[in-house]
């Protein structure tokens, strides 16, 4: 008898919609829906997909412990024998979603799960150890060699067989006997270094981005400012609906009106800190009075007519980078001098 396997996908996936019904609530479906009909049949007769449990990314993120019962007792309700999540890719809040999932399941029920995220996915940091993730491309045109991967672990696992590693990223530590022990493999290592020879570390080193830091403004009463953040500064209202973590976007607003931020007019969409006196006071976030009070002195030149916003909480480097280059090129063409970036 085939295993039978329970799918959880987000609202897009599902064909429901983006970011407008990111609040969809959960819903079970029999069968397969969206990429389910790949994976079915990457898997032939070796598992069946009996059902789909579907969720909006911000609803599940947002109602994290009604939501968690609720697709928790879906899931249930089809007896499954293993539980496939995802891909994600390297979407912030459906990585969060997939990975809380897996430990609901593992925990929970006992059960195996098989998912896919990119490796820059918080979830795939927070939760790889609750199940079987394999590496996938930053978005979904990665979904053609994502759920082959996933399949092949399925597989094996309905099989009853041991999943390696390699392609799968369990995160669960294993014994390993060396030759040597550890002090005296790192003494070899250290000498080796200083002589200049080739050694290979044990520990994968993280790579660091270095950058040079520009020359500094020459004259700061005519140099044009501009107000960058990573603390979630927007209008009130949250216009442009900025994740409150693993951010997809940012906000560009205009300051040609605003010379003060009350509880009023601007509020943070930040989730990584209290936000009680960020919404009382904007500009305890992004300094816009003092800014032009210092610009009507004649301390300063001027400031741009736009701040740009968006949250660092859980935002992967990679959109990091993408925010940074087009905000960049935006202050560039419009002649801005020096930015002044705040966070939390």
């Amino acid at each position: 008898m085939s295993k039978r396997i329970v799918h959880y996908i987000n609202q897009f996936f599902a064909g429901i919609g983006g970011e407008e019904k990111a609040d969809h609530k959960p819903e079970k479906r029999d069968g397969v829906v969206g990429p389910g009909m790949g994976l079915q049949k990457e898997l032939g007769d070796a598992a069946q997909i009996v059902g789909t449990v579907i969720c909006g990314d911000s609803y599940f993120n947002e109602n994290l412990e009604s939501c968690s019962a609720t697709v928790l007792d879906m899931i249930k309700s089809y007896n499954p024998d293993i539980v496939v999540v995802g891909p994600g890719f390297n979407a912030g809040r459906y990585g969060m979603a997939c990975g809380t999932v897996a430990k609901l399941v593992d925990e929970n029920l006992g059960l195996p799960v098989v998912g896919g995220l990119y490796e820059e996915n918080p979830g795939l940091e927070i939760y790889k150890r609750y199940g079987f993730f394999v590496h996938t491309a930053n978005n979904a045109g990665g979904m053609r060699t994502a759920v082959p991967d996933m399949a092949k672990i399925v597989k094996k696992l309905a099989a009853g067989e041991e999943v390696t590693e390699g392609y799968v990223q369990k995160g669960l530590r294993v014994n390993y006997f060396a030759k040597d022990r550890g002090s005296k493999r790192a003494v070899d290592m250290l000498l080796k270094k200083i002589g200049g020879q080739e050694f290979e570390t044990e520990y994968p080193m993280p790579a660091f981005d270095r950058v040079l830091p520009q020359p500094a403004v020459k004259d700061i009463t005519k140099a044009r400012i501009a107000l960058v953040s990573s603390g979630g500064p927007v209008p009130k209202g949250n216009p442009d609906h900025i994740e409150s973590s693993s951010a997809s976007k940012y906000g560009k607003y205009s300051l040609k009106d605003i010379t003060d931020f009350t509880a009023e007019n601007g509020e943070t969409a930040h989730g990584g800190y209290d936000p009680v006196y960020a919404n009382l006071d904007l500009d305890r976030v992004l300094p816009v009075d003092v800014i032009k009070e210092m610009v009507a002195a004649g301390e300063i030149g001027s400031l741009h007519d736009y701040w740009y916003s968006t949250v660092g909480n859980g935002t992967a480097v990679s959109n990091a980078k993408k925010f940074a280059n087009a905000i960049a090129q935006d202050l560039k063409a419009d002649n801005v001098d020096c930015v002044i970036l705040t966070s939390t």
